[in-house]
């Protein structure tokens, strides 16, 4: 079987290719070319002399122009409307198992790989495929990947899944492989530095301007830079004094306002979510319990997810979460399952919300 591994110049995916190559498939390594900073154009470098080490072909695929529209457009506008985005997400969904998918099979091949820790496993029963957690618990991505769809699913490999972070870096010094060396990055991948301050400045012309800190009786403590500087649970960098700490619990764009309150208020029992995909295929009509996180690496807390509408759901913590944050991703499981997940628009109590629209 010939199988496209998505190469991204890291020690995961290029052990992903070894370890398909060595049970004898027909392995070619498949690059994006996403951006013109030095971190995309090392990983690229990186990923060619991993598929020369491995003598396989390697293919650099150039998606600037789609991620630039679908991407980092979408990471500016969020941001501007006073959101958190999660870019990684939408990226799996569109670029990474869309656009880099179909060229993969563009060139032949019959199957997609990927260096993620996760499993992909098929029910015996229904036929549908199951998302599952890599059994390495401390590098699960399963939370990046929820947005995938049974078809994606239906041709993806997932080599590293059932292993260890340490197996995989052990497979790759026996290997020789030169991402060995490479460093790994927790930054997102177009922004250099981690500072997505700058890189918003530099390419949002209508970000929003400069406006009011407010307390939560409606005292004015100082002036913020721009609400797409700041995020839900922010206690640092706020500019103001005050005789206890302050975090920002509310993003008003309407008002053009930052809301701060205590540690205390930063607490929500209960969100709104739309943007959902259910990798099994359709929502739940009733109310399902659930363990749901609400940003990767954020322990999982016990929940219950219900109907809102056709296109969001209402989602019911048992013990309230610290800075749920709209813009970022709800992610739902059932044990190592990854049941689906969704986009936080709205949060707050449970009394500000459910009972206030079901009694409206």
């Amino acid at each position: 079987m010939k199988i496209a591994v998505a190469m991204s110049g890291g020690i995961d995916s290029s052990v992903a290719a070894a370890l398909l190559k060595q049970e004898g498939h027909d392995v070619i390594g498949v690059t994006m070319e996403l951006t013109d900073n030095v971190n995309n154009q090392s990983a690229i470098e990186s990923a060619r002399q991993a598929a020369a080490k491995l003598e396989i072909p390697h293919h650099v695929i150039d998606l600037r122009d789609i991620f630039e529209r679908v991407i980092i457009a979408d990471f500016c506008r969020e941001y501007s409307l006073g959101n958190t985005p999660n870019p990684c997400v939408l990226c799996n969904r569109y670029i990474k198992f869309g656009v880099l998918r179909e060229k993969a099979r563009e060139l032949g091949a019959d199957a997609f790989a990927t260096g993620h820790y996760v499993r992909n496993e098929q029910d015996k029963n229904s036929g549908r495929h199951v998302l599952k957690k890599g059994k390495d618990r401390q590098k699960d991505q399963s939370y990046f990947l929820h947005r995938l769809k049974q078809e994606q699913l239906s041709d993806t490999l997932f080599p590293i899944g059932n292993l260890t972070k340490e197996a995989v870096k052990r497979t790759a010094t026996e290997l020789n492989l030169p991402s060995v060396t490479r460093s790994e990055s927790q930054e997102i991948c177009f922004i250099p530095g981690d500072d997505y301050i700058s890189f918003l400045k530099d390419h949002e012309a209508t970000l929003p301007p400069a406006g009011p800190i407010i307390d939560t009786e409606g005292n004015v403590l100082g002036q913020h830079e721009g609400i797409a500087f700041y995020t839900v649970g922010q206690r640092k960098g706020l500019g103001i004094t005050s005789d206890k700490p302050l975090y920002v619990i509310d993003i008003e764009p309407a008002r053009n306002a930052i809301i701060v309150g205590t540690k205390a208020q930063t607490y929500s029992d209960v969100l709104i979510a739309d943007s959902l995909n259910w990798i099994g295929g359709t929502m739940p009509e009733k109310p399902m319990k659930v363990k749901a996180s609400i940003r990767y690496r954020h322990p999982e807390a016990e929940a219950e997810v219900s109907p809102r509408n056709e296109k969001s759901v209402y989602v019911k913590f048992t013990e309230p979460q610290m800075a749920v944050t709209p813009g970022q991703s709800v992610v739902f499981y059932e044990g190592d399952v990854v049941v689906g997940g969704g986009t936080i628009i709205r949060k707050g109590r449970h009394s500000d919300i459910i009972i206030t629209e079901k009694s409206g």
